[in-house]
């Protein structure tokens, strides 16, 4: 059996958002101020800047997310008895601890904005059930003999993590749009 791993979520994050137009610039719709009313702007311009605070807190996860994903990328997707104690040394010892902290550090940010705090549950709940899919790698080649029931159920929780990521980053696409971000 194979195990599914997925791409480093945040460094697509980081990516996508350089394709954008840029987080780190200023958004193009705040541009014309002449013709936005002044709360409007007022109102634009705290938007933005509580995404801008958003988007680095979860940039700053990107290196517990980078040891993870390097880790994974060394592990033979292959499973076999031949490698499983590699591979459960390498969940163990790294990717494991680092999705943890990812995970933790995750939840502790709070963002006040409510269409941000909705798009970061999302982030959340994606992150965790990805752990929760390593946990079950984990537990599949810890003993033994692989067990390929635990490796499946494994893999289907990295795919639902997939799919949640993935809605993640269309809800955050399009607040950025709502923003003035080119896309």
């Amino acid at each position: 059996m194979t195990l599914h791993l997925k791409k480093s979520w945040i460094i697509s994050l980081i990516t996508s958002f350089v394709l954008l137009g840029g987080v780190f610039l200023s958004p193009a719709a705040s541009a014309d101020a002449a013709k936005v009313v002044t709360s409007t702007y007022s109102d634009l311009d705290q938007s933005y800047a509580e995404f801008k605070e958003y988007t680095n807190q979860l940039f700053s996860l990107e290196t517990y997310e980078a040891k993870a994903f390097t880790a994974l990328e060394s592990i033979d997707t292959q499973v076999t008895s031949t490698n499983r104690k590699s591979m459960y040394l390498k969940l163990t010892n790294t990717v494991i601890p680092n999705y943890t902290k990812l995970v933790s550090k995750a939840k502790q940010i709070k963002p006040a904005n409510p269409q941000i705090k909705k798009i970061h549950a999302t982030f959340v709940k994606a992150s965790y059930t990805q752990l929760e899919g390593y946990l079950l790698y984990q537990k599949a080649v810890s003993k033994n003999k692989v067990n390929y029931t635990l490796l499946k159920q494994g893999n289907a929780k990295v795919n639902t993590a997939s799919v949640l990521m993935d809605q993640c980053e269309q809800q955050l696409y399009a607040y950025a749009r709502s923003l003035g971000y080119d896309s």
